[in-house]
């Protein structure tokens, strides 16, 4: 009974409410940025090739580890499984958007990762932020940070984290004979919390470095075969357009049953995947060593598009070209691939189950971290912390996790609406921001912030005055 009210308020808050404002606040902070998400996308390639680097030189997280950070974090099973359930539910037409949302919510994307910027706090050789900073310091409101804080950790640590390890021993389940009678779930288990737990007991550096190398093999390999997927059913693609574009505009599927229709399923499945607007992935862009907050802002559009253009885009072709019956679970993916490679088909997707869950795991703990940090900053409290996470993780592959999951989509749901307000809220910052990275491009500089240039005090902000920054990047002032 508790999972069936969880699961009908579920569906109640983000078909009726979150929908309408994820949606209001993107179409909204698209036209107010003059759709920078895409008139400044080329600004994005230069920006990561920039170094971080810090007054005495010690290393810092670039922007292009940050962006693998918050990747990780978005890229998860999600795209595999959550994509098969999409089309299953909504239709093909779901996709088209699935893609839209992208466009709209790269928008938010760039607003909170803009003010987790501006809002970051220095932390001895790196930088932590988020939502719960620039809601503390912009808004004044500390309790109002730490339920956010307390939304996000409960969401992270322990529902999804759980549900990622969940997922790669169900994908292993299919090699085993009797797997949920044997050892193996609680082997699975015991590895994956050892494999985490060497990464995020090395500190923010580690998990930059390691999602850095992991998330580009990891998707590069999944678009790969997509890719082979599109060339080898050519002649299927034609079809595969016009399907999606042909549903996703019926006019029965929008109007008979709305809460499954093609728009409401894409437009779930595509804001929940990318997670613009909903405050997870400005707390890795706040980690970030930068030259002006904006450039952050426009690499957290590149992760939503990573995410929903071209990641959650590849399942959806390799799905929809192969010609397969539908199904909502991952047996869909698995038939689908191992129609054109056979039986290395499914073991690939296994895999790649593994690595897109455990880069999620590593993501999500980093954002839980950052969190419990800014309620409170113990390295005692951190420890046994980190000894919660993995103890989640390592129960996450012996059950089911459908309470917890129901539970987990409320309290991002109720991260969502608090975020929402802070940047609706804060916006302005964001906007004021902008406009100064846009003035210094139009004079042909690399721009450089300074917090005198939007008229902030310094006690308004942590950083981002006159001696925070180093030599090569104040020479525009």
């Amino acid at each position: 009974m508790l999972n069936e009210y969880l699961g009908s308020l579920n569906n109640f808050m983000y078909t009726y409410i979150l929908i309408f404002l994820l949606i209001g606040s993107g179409v909204y902070f698209t036209i107010r940025t003059g759709f920078v998400q895409i008139r400044r996308i080329g600004d994005v390639m230069r920006i990561l090739k920039e170094k971080s680097r810090d007054d005495d030189g010690v290393k810092q997280v670039s922007s292009f580890q940050a962006l693998m950070i918050s990747t990780a974090s978005r890229v998860g099973t999600g795209n595999i499984a959550g994509i098969a359930a999409a089309i299953a539910t909504g239709g093909p037409g779901a996709v088209f958007w699935m893609w839209l949302m992208a466009v709209i919510g790269g928008a938010s994307a760039f607003i909170e990762s803009t003010l987790a910027q501006l809002y970051k706090v220095k932390d001895g050789d790196s930088f932590r932020g988020g939502p719960a900073y620039y809601i503390q310091r912009g808004i004044g409101k500390r309790w109002l940070g730490c339920l956010f804080s307390v939304f996000l950790i409960a969401c992270f640590a322990y529902g999804f984290n759980g549900l990622q390890t969940y997922n790669i021993a169900t994908a292993i389940k299919f090699y085993i004979p009797d797997f949920d009678n044997s050892m193996w779930p609680m082997i699975i288990g015991i590895v994956i919390a050892a494999l985490t737990g060497l990464v995020i007991f090395g500190g923010v550096h580690r998990i930059g470095f390691i999602t850095s190398v992991i998330v580009p093999i990891m998707a590069g390999g999944y678009i790969l075969i997509g890719l082979v997927m599109i060339f080898t059913h050519l002649s299927a693609v034609p079809g595969v357009f016009k399907e999606i574009f042909s549903q996703a505009f019926d006019a029965q599927a929008i109007v008979g049953g709305f809460a499954g229709s093609a728009v409401v399923t894409g437009i779930k499945k595509g804001l929940f995947s990318n997670e613009a607007g909903m405050g997870s992935a400005p707390n890795a862009a706040a980690s970030a060593a930068v030259s002006h907050p904006a450039k952050q802002g426009l690499i957290q559009t590149l992760s939503v598009f990573l995410d929903t253009l071209v990641i959650c885009s590849t399942t959806a072709m390799i799905l929809m070209v192969s010609g397969v019956p539908v199904s909502q679970d991952i047996t869909y993916v698995q038939d689908a691939v191992s129609g054109t490679f056979g039986p290395i088909g499914i073991l690939f997707i296994t895999i790649a189950i593994f690595f897109f869950a455990f880069s999620s795991l590593v993501g999500n703990y980093y954002y839980t971290e950052s969190n419990l940090r800014f309620i409170k900053d113990d390295k005692r409290l951190l420890f046994v912390f980190r000894l919660t996470c993995l103890a989640a993780i390592f129960l996450g592959a012996q059950a089911s996790f459908d309470t917890v999951w129901n539970l987990a989509d409320i309290l991002m749901g109720c991260m969502a609406i608090v975020n929402i307000f802070a940047i609706l809220v804060l916006g302005n910052q964001a906007l004021k921001v902008l406009a100064d990275y846009d003035r210094q491009r139009k004079e042909g500089k690399d721009p450089v912030f300074f917090a005198s240039h939007i008229g902030m005090k310094p006690e308004e902000l942590d950083y981002w005055h006159d001696e925070d920054h180093v030599p090569g990047w104040d020479t525009e002032k």
